[in-house]
């Protein structure tokens, strides 16, 4: 059965490897942008609010593997949009608009949808 709503990240979301937002994202995407165990273990610094700018994890793997700006400039709004109006994590989780286990599930949708449209993601 074709899965049409995600790569299920949150089942890597804090589970028995204990990964961050960011690398649940890399590890349910992994063999679609060629990503190498190593890489995913140097995003353990980017989860909890400790991406660029504070920015979410999740999104933020988004960011690194998404060269298309105009692409990822769409999700970034969708993700706005579903966080309340922000991607900073310290105000998502201020908000309570979306838990962090939502910010992977939204993000995890916007990425496959990304993927299955365009067919050709890029190489970390």
């Amino acid at each position: 059965m074709e899965q049409t709503e995600g790569k299920n990240a949150i089942n890597y979301f804090h589970a028995e490897d204990g990964l961050n937002c960011a690398q649940a994202i890399l590890t349910a995407y992994q063999n679609e942008f060629n990503i190498k165990d190593e890489h995913i273990k140097e995003y353990k610094q980017y989860g909890g609010g400790r991406a660029e700018g504070g920015v979410c994890g999740a999104l933020y793997a988004i960011k690194k593997l998404i060269k298309d700006e105009a692409a990822f400039g769409h999700i970034k709004r969708e993700f706005f949009h579903a966080a309340g109006g922000s991607a900073v994590c310290k105000e998502i989780r201020k908000s309570q608009q979306l838990s962090c286990v939502g910010c992977v599930e939204v993000a995890d949708k916007l990425l496959y949808r990304y993927v299955k449209e365009n067919n050709k993601p890029c190489e970390v």
